[in-house]
């Protein structure tokens, strides 16, 4: 009862958290559209590049232009212990409550929700499609919901930065577990000539809503877990993903910075420290022009 109590808080810490974000890019889009552009100019680099660095700069935005909270990245750290797949921890500094958020900067399509650590859902659906074939009773889908191999189903506080390279389009989607969880109504094993099968959720309509990855001790986290997908076009698409951006919004490649980073790594750290207060003169002007004051 207690875990459940202290799960609640912090997802409601997260919406709150979301709203906040959501209000601020509304009022000021030019300080997130700079930072995502600068994330996604990481893949100029890399193309895991840019992952990493979103951790390290939603973390900084989040300090720089959202005085109600702050933030600690510790990724790095949870990481190398695997004890949960959270990279940001969160504290609002008006109710004290922390909470923990999973960043996701992903191409637009398939979208990963969270990793199954304990190899458990993908059995558990093997287990009851082998009783009723597909699964189709709403008490039976609600059962599983329930089962403690689903118990974070929603819990996982996801934020995903979704860019469309092609288009140079951003979006931040987060995806909404409540809706998902209300309107599942099959669950359907699926291609079973793949060497990672897949059990997909669809609505009574057979739209897709989101699937479960094959995954045991063999599998990598790319091969397992939660997904869904941003392309979901069915009427219930917009109701699945809520738009933290209020849609897409455009963004440039900064050339800029990718020889910033080439001077960086070369260079001394009293160059850096010279660079880093003409970059915080940067961001006061940044807040200023925006009208941030």
């Amino acid at each position: 009862m207690e875990t459940t109590a202290k799960s609640m808080e912090t997802t409601k810490a997260y919406n709150d958290f979301t709203e906040h974000l959501k209000s601020l890019i509304s009022k000021h889009p030019t300080l997130i559209t700079t930072t995502l552009s600068n994330i996604f100019a990481m893949r100029l680099i890399g193309n895991k590049t840019h992952g990493d660095l979103a951790e390290i700069a939603i973390s900084g935005f989040i300090d720089q232009y959202m005085e109600n909270f702050e933030s600690k990245h510790v990724g790095r750290d949870l990481f190398r212990a695997k004890s949960q797949e959270e990279d940001i921890e969160i504290t609002n500094k008006v109710t004290k409550v922390k909470f923990s958020v999973s960043l996701k900067a992903y191409k637009y399509g398939p979208l990963q929700l969270s990793t199954d650590k304990t190899f458990s859902m993908f059995p558990l659906l093997e287990n009851e499609e082998k009783k009723e074939g597909k699964i189709t009773n709403r008490e039976q889908i609600r059962n599983l919901f329930n089962n403690p191999a689903f118990l974070n189903f929603g819990e996982i506080n996801v934020l995903p930065l979704i860019y469309d390279e092609r288009s140079k389009h951003y979006n931040i989607l987060i995806f909404n577990y409540d809706y998902a969880r209300e309107f599942v109504s099959q669950i359907e094993y699926r291609d079973r000539r793949r060497k990672h099968p897949v059990y997909k959720f669809y609505d009574s309509e057979n739209h897709y809503i989101c699937e479960v990855r094959y995954g045991d001790t063999s599998s990598n986290a790319l091969q397992r877990g939660l997904w869904t997908n941003t392309k979901t076009t069915n009427k219930y698409g917009k109701k699945l993903f809520n738009s933290i951006t209020n849609g897409w919004i455009k963004y440039s490649d900064n050339e800029s910075l990718k020889s910033l980073f080439s001077y960086a790594l070369v260079s001394s750290e009293a160059g850096h420290k010279a660079a880093l207060e003409e970059i915080r003169k940067d961001i006061l002007n940044l807040k200023q022009n925006s009208g941030m004051g």
